[in-house]
């Protein structure tokens, strides 16, 4: 009868997202004891145990950054000193200085800092940052003798130099000094700079450690403004740059980060820099309540919701991308301009300029992602799993978003990426992004033979290599990869902090949650799940966003709550009945504020897996439902159990898990395709599977 797999009879059908769910081990008496000594809830508690807290002093220390006691950036970073020395000497003399900048955020927001900060202090000072698109990252030999040309007496990198050996060994060779600030990994072998700052050379035990290039520029300037006595009006301008940039390059939020960015997401709104005003009104700033608004749920890269304090995701979603969007396809000038300029209507043009190309940015990664996605399902999707590692290189792709495409495609398949256009026809050059178990850097290096240039951290990094070598580079990355990943470490992996029913959910737990802010890296948005919920509704808004209504029966009653689903148009329609993880998010309409989800991992019931991975004994039964008898059952079908439901005339319902189409008929050959997340068919599949965990 029903004797072949659905999946080869039906049209090709949407599973769910393929996810790994690592639930934090719940403590509830010690969060509860932790709770009651640090006066917190326990939800809170429980939030920080999971973040690695275990005493109140180190849950103190969180909760309150200012409380923490810093030593002298002077102790920590060896060569601070000398270069600010460096530094005073080059004011005193007017020694003209030069700023070796990137082009991403954390690098053109550290140049803004450092051209502000020296200005203000007298220095002679100018900047540069190498071409995107013709050189790629850090310091150069060009950009060496150029500035050794102009007369440039020291050069001062900034988010780059750490790798850059035969730069600074040029820039010695002509008697220029320089100071390298940067945060990336160390190489083997240091260039021969008179001093390097860099956050990776200290201890890991300062709170240092974790700051970005941005960091580094902030401590030598405040520093450097502090030897000199004239700190009036410096630092609060530093800070909003420092903000910017720290959580726009996905620096950890902890340590100093955490106590410096508290403060600047405070300091932000009020900024007075022209530049950071005008940012804030392109990027779309909503007070709360804003009367007549069209009613949405919160999305993070919708408007900022509330002006008088900014949150991380209002710059990692609204303002960060315009400062990338002009770093990966337009002059870097703009933004420096921007950040530097202490005029209004410059500033807003500067700004409009960033919206403009933030657009282009958008498209232009719309259609490289859904490109590379084809590329990808046609040449490598059978050999994913073997390979660990996907290399993904084509034509005509700008080298300046292919890093956002490739975060996208690590989140869709669950792999580390490497993705590369062809610069011309004998050199390539790409970026890199990954997952929790696989180190970029290491990886890069395991092929540095068969490389040019190439740099980066654990997470990300970036590369150039000739196009004669690139399968080679493939087989050496999938050798690599090989060795550091496991098969069950190739799905994407989501860490969940704790179970709550929906009817838990309110302004109350929100605003608890507050305690944990700012949260990015290192300390995400809590993420909670809820078990076995019914979705009641559901609808495509948007580009490919799910927005859906679910509900949970509680003692009886049944709570509703709104949620969204971000770009997860592939996925509809989702299945009556699934386990979701989400973050809470606030919506503001019409003066009313309603706590809504955002979902970010959806999986059929747990129950319902257990059922399809090892069927109770006995694996059939009967069952009656409105007043009619059935016998259900499962059965091995391909590689995978299917639950048959017959009723007394023969037709029979087939379904496999993930799936929302199933058939229904008396044969296959004649069975037709039915949407089994309609309700006719969802209750009488929830009645089978009562009765088969009641015979069971």
């Amino acid at each position: 009868m029903l004797d072949r797999p659905i999946s080869e009879l039906s049209k090709p059908t949407r599973r769910l997202p393929d996810q790994r769910w690592q639930i934090y081990p719940q403590k509830p008496e010690f969060a509860q004891n932790l709770a009651a000594l640090t006066n917190i809830s326990p939800i809170v508690s429980q939030l920080l145990i999971n973040r690695g807290m275990e005493t109140p002093e180190q849950v103190q220390a969180f909760l309150n950054p200012e409380s923490l006691v810093l030593p002298s950036p002077l102790e920590d970073f060896p060569d601070l000193a000398i270069s600010l020395e460096l530094l005073q000497n080059a004011i005193a003399s007017q020694t003209k200085i030069a700023i070796c900048g990137d082009y991403d955020a954390d690098g053109m927001t550290s140049t803004a800092l450092l051209l502000r900060s020296l200005r203000t202090l007298g220095a002679q000072v100018d900047y540069a940052i190498p071409s995107r698109m013709h050189e790629g990252y850090g310091i150069n030999k060009r950009i060496v003798e150029e500035f050794h040309s102009e007369g440039v007496g020291l050069i001062l990198t900034v988010d780059n130099g750490i790798s850059a050996f035969e730069p600074v060994a040029r820039a010695r060779e002509l008697g220029v000094a320089v100071i390298i600030t940067d945060h990336h990994d160390i190489p083997q072998k240091l260039p021969p700079a008179n001093a390097i700052l860099n956050p990776k050379l200290i201890a890991e035990s300062s709170p240092y450690r974790g700051v970005a290039g941005v960091g580094v520029a902030y401590i030598l300037a405040v520093s450097l403004a502090q030897q000199l006595g004239e700190t009036k009006g410096l630092i609060q301008p530093m800070l909003a740059l420092f903000t910017l940039g720290t959580i726009a390059d996905l620096a950890p939020l902890t340590g100093v980060n955490r106590r410096w960015v508290k403060r600047g997401l405070q300091h932000l709104p009020k900024s007075n820099l022209p530049g950071v005003q005008a940012l804030i009104q392109v990027g779309g700033v909503q007070a709360r309540g804003d009367e007549g608004a069209e009613e949405k749920i919160a999305n993070p890269k919708a408007k900022i919701q509330n002006p008088k304090s900014l949150k991380p995701e209002d710059i990692g979603f609204r303002l960060g991308p315009r400062i990338n969007a002009i770093g990966r396809i337009g002059n870097p000038q703009t933004v420096i301009e921007l950040l530097t300029t202490d005029d209004m209507g410059v500033a807003l043009e500067r700004a409009m300029q960033c919206e403009q190309i933030n657009a282009s940015r958008q498209e232009m990664c719309q259609q490289i992602e859904q490109e590379a996605i084809a590329y990808v399902e046609t040449q490598y999707i059978a050999s994913l799993q073997d390979d660990r590692v996907l290399i993904v290189v084509q034509p005509n792709w700008h080298h300046g978003v292919i890093g956002i495409v490739a975060s996208r495609l690590v989140e869709r398949y669950g792999v580390p990426v490497f993705i590369g256009t062809y610069e011309d026809e004998g050199h390539i050059r790409g970026s890199a992004r990954s997952i929790p178990e696989f180190h970029v850097f290491e990886a890069l290096e395991y092929c540095h033979d068969l490389l040019g240039k190439f740099g980066g951290h654990k997470a990300a990094g970036g590369f150039s290599l000739p196009a004669d070598n690139l399968e080679m580079v493939r087989s050496r990355l999938i050798e690599f990869a090989n060795q550091c990943l496991e098969p069950q470490h190739l799905k994407p992996l989501l860490k969940i902090d704790a179970e709550v029913n929906l009817n838990h959910i309110n302004q109350q737990l929100y605003q608890q949650l507050n305690a944990l802010h700012p949260c990015g890296m290192d300390n995400p948005d809590p993420v909670f799940w809820t078990p076995n919920v019914q979705v009641v509704e559901q609808k495509i808004v948007g580009k490919g966003h799910i927005k859906l209504t679910i509900a949970q029966n509680v003692d009886n009653q049944e709570y509703k709550i709104k949620a969204i689903a971000w770009r997860w148009g592939d996925y509809f329609r989702l299945p009556p009945r699934v386990d979701v993880a989400y973050k809470l998010r606030e919506n503001y309409f019409n003066g009313n504020t309603t706590i809504e989800l955002e979902l970010i991992g959806v999986r059929l019931p747990i129950q319902l897996q257990q059922y399809f991975a090892s069927p109770p004994t006995p694996s059939s039964t009967t069952f009656e439902y409105n007043q009619r008898q059935y016998t259900c059952g499962f059965y091995k079908n391909g590689i995978e159990a299917e639950l048959r439901i017959k009723n007394s005339e023969g037709k029979v319902l087939a379904m496999q898990p993930g799936h929302i189409i199933g058939l229904l008929g008396i044969n296959r050959q004649n069975a037709k395709e039915v949407d089994i997340s309609q309700p006719q068919y969802d209750s009488i599949i929830q009645a089978a599977l009562q009765a088969l965990s009641v015979k069971s």
